[in-house]
């Protein structure tokens, strides 16, 4: 018995565009990309903000099936990963799939079947649904008084307003985390003053970001063997931070000796005091930054550590009485990292919400489904292998392993894949109690960790995840007979 599954994609960023292209060329076509925006590529659609660049090296940065030898640089500029994107998604044939301007308010399981609804009026019922939000793109605001009074403009990094001319202008910028640290050094240059407010100063690696000559590249990528050697090299250097993370190895110890002598370039003992973390490198997500300190060191760049009391019209007031008068707020806050497929209601048995199912957190079976929440899958869920990876890696082996479970069911062998509780609360302790022994559970506060402060990340080495998904654990799912 065979049978054609119709599937529901929320989502055309680099994940929704990784399930997609990869069900269609493994000949299933009957499938509908649903995408809020006017236009694919996710994070890198809606952040375009000055120096926005990959802190992955660009050939780890990319789909194994479609791969571009044409990067300008090693870690590639954001409009350059935003229009390989769109050439993927054209190069793949998923245009023709995709439901633009298109936001899915609710998701509810009845029958055996998904019904998708945008407010009130239902537009779709699938057999799969595929949930590829992202985990970086609600915007996260900071809770400060007056905020609304300020009289010049205020936007979020993810919401750049770039009609504001910002040369020789007085700039505030708020957060200083991997956005804010590639806003600071492209901004420094321009502005006349930059005043960035720290909360908790951060590590920051040390890395060059050359460019890639196009002709040599262009050449070099034609010879047997070249590509692969050249993501060889780069994985290598990769799996430096991997093993950084899981293992107190030679690894942490290096990437402790590079930040630490890359701070000690600050020669203001004063600047080098604000700008030192009392935390253990990489407990955070560490920054991977060319120029940061030289920018920080600039004379029209200030780092003021005072706590925000409010905002006035004219700028920033802070704990010590000083207003900071600006043209121009920039807020790098950052975004809700739990927020997943959320504010989206999603319903599944007997009513119950996705809301209801994560009130402790989210929590998963092994990354990718739900139980309770038939044929439901997620790209990039929770406990997925993010931080200092490449999600694109993580996104094709998720992608590969929601492949076999449509298979399986597409020949009539399994009707619904529904993890059960006992297995996706085993694979949670398990991966709590490993994550015990990561660098993030050194001491440090970060989006990484949940309400309880456990780290909500993967706790193993990469690979590890490939493997977990390279199989069908069958007894593992309710009433399922599929053969893995």
């Amino acid at each position: 018995m065979t049978r054609t599954p119709w599937i529901g994609i929320i989502g055309a960023g680099m994940s929704g565009l990784c399930i997609a292209a990869t069900l269609k060329r493994a000949g299933f076509d009957d499938f509908t990309i649903y995408e809020k925006a006017d236009k694919v590529g996710g994070t890198w659609r809606d952040n375009t903000y000055p120096g926005v660049a990959c802190d992955v090296p660009s050939a780890l940065y990319q789909f194994t099936f479609d791969p571009n030898p044409g990067w300008s640089r090693l870690l590639a500029p954001g409009h350059e990963i935003q229009g390989y994107f769109e050439r993927v998604a054209g190069r793949q044939g998923l245009r023709e799939h995709l439901r633009l301007g298109t936001n899915v308010t609710k998701a509810e399981h009845v029958g055996g079947r998904w019904h998708l609804y945008a407010g009130d009026t239902e537009i779709d019922v699938v057999d799969f649904l595929v949930a590829a939000a992202g985990i970086l793109h609600h915007p996260r605001y900071p809770d400060i008084e007056g905020l609304d009074d300020f009289a010049g403009a205020v936007f979020h990094s993810a919401r750049w307003n770039h009609a504001v001319p910002l040369d020789g202008k007085r700039v505030g910028l708020i957060g200083t985390g991997s956005t804010g640290a590639q806003i600071l050094t492209s901004l420094a240059p321009r502005v006349k003053r930059l005043k960035v407010f720290q909360r908790t100063p951060q590590w920051v690696f040390p890395i060059i970001n050359p460019r890639v000559n196009a002709l040599p590249l262009s050449v070099i990528s034609r010879l047997p063997g070249a590509g692969l050697a050249g993501r060889l090299v780069e994985r290598s250097l990769f799996e430096i931070f991997i093993e950084g993370v899981t293992h107190d190895g030679w690894q942490r110890k290096f990437i402790n000796a590079m930040v630490r002598a890359n701070l000690r370039t600050v020669r203001d003992p004063a600047l080098r005091a604000k700008l030192t973390p009392d935390f253990v490198p990489l407990c955070r997500r560490l920054i991977l930054a060319t120029g940061y300190y030289e920018a920080m060191q600039r004379a029209n760049v200030d780092v003021i550590v005072e706590d925000i009391v409010k905002v006035e019209s004219q700028g920033i007031r802070t704990a010590d009485g000083v207003l900071h008068e600006f043209d121009v707020l920039v807020l790098a806050t950052g975004f809700d990292a739990q927020a997943y497929i959320r504010p989206t209601a999603v319903i599944g048995l007997d009513g119950r919400t996705l809301d209801e199912a994560w009130k402790a957190g989210p929590r998963a079976y092994k990354t990718v489904a739900q139980p309770g929440f038939p044929n439901y899958f997620m790209m990039m869920g929770p406990h997925s292998p993010v931080g200092n990876f490449s999600l694109t890696i993580i996104a094709e082996t998720q992608a590969n392993y929601i492949l076999r479970w449509v298979r399986e069911w597409a020949a009539g062998r399994i009707d619904a894949v529904n993890p059960i509780q006992e297995a996706a609360d085993a694979f949670n302790a398990e991966l709590r109690e490993a994550a015990k022994d990561t660098v993030w559970a050194t001491g440090c506060r970060s989006w990484y960790h949940g309400a309880d402060g456990i780290p909500e990340l993967w706790p193993w080495h990469p690979e590890r995840h490939q493997e977990m998904l390279s199989t069908l654990e069958i007894d593992e799912f309710e009433g399922s007979s599929a053969h893995a």
